[in-house]
């Protein structure tokens, strides 16, 4: 399941990576992931946005046994 994570975060990666920003995978258990952002996008106004509509709804569409992505 990492490798598909992985895969999906390299397609959003550089969306975050155009305004400064990053995401690492730190985590997953039961179908809740957590990541790291990083650059920009760590202490962004906007990061909980970001994390929601752009990184989770990404995972969830691709992978079903995605339930929640939470930063750390």
């Amino acid at each position: 399941m990492k490798d598909a994570i992985e895969r999906v975060l390299g397609k959003v990666r550089p969306l975050l990576k155009m305004d400064g920003g990053d995401v690492e995978l730190v985590e997953v258990k039961d179908g809740v992931v957590k990541v790291r952002l990083k650059g920009a996008c760590h202490g962004c106004p906007m990061s909980q946005m970001t994390l929601e509509h752009t990184i989770e709804s990404a995972l969830k569409k691709e992978i079903s046994s995605v339930r929640k992505v939470e930063s750390v």
